[in-house]
C-alpha cells in the first residue's frame, strides 16, 4: 500500500527481499491513483503495509486474493485466461 496525500493505492511488489527495517522490492504495476511512485521503482515497506500476497507452488498460485476479487469484475474470457495462463485457482 502506497500513500500520496489522501490517496492510497495497492501494488504488486516483485521481486522483494527482507531488509533490516522490513522489506524492499520493485513496484510491478503502473500507478493509477498515487503520483509519488512509478512502476519499476524500488520501495521499502513494513509488514503492516502488506494487504495481499502470493506465491507459486507446483505451478499454481497460492494467495493473490485481490486477483480473485477482480475476477468477479472481469469478463469470463479474461478471468479464464488468467486462470489458465497464470495458475490462479479462484
Amino acid at each position: 500500500m502506497v500513500r500520496d496525500g489522501d490517496a492510497t493505492e495497492h501494488f504488486w511488489v516483485f521481486p522483494f527481499h527482507r531488509t533490516a527495517a522490513g522489506f524492499a522490492g520493485t513496484l510491478d504495476n503502473e500507478p493509477q491513483t498515487v503520483h509519488n511512485v512509478v512502476a519499476g521503482q524500488e520501495i521499502e515497506f513494513s509488514r503492516d503495509d502488506i494487504s495481499d500476497w502470493g506465491y507459486m507452488k507446483n505451478g499454481r498460485r497460492v494467495g493473490s486474493f485481490t486477483v480473485c476479487v477482480l475476477f468477479k469484475k472481469m469478463s469470463k474470457e479474461d478471468a479464464d485466461y488468467y486462470r489458465q495462463n497464470y495458475g490462479f485457482d479462484c
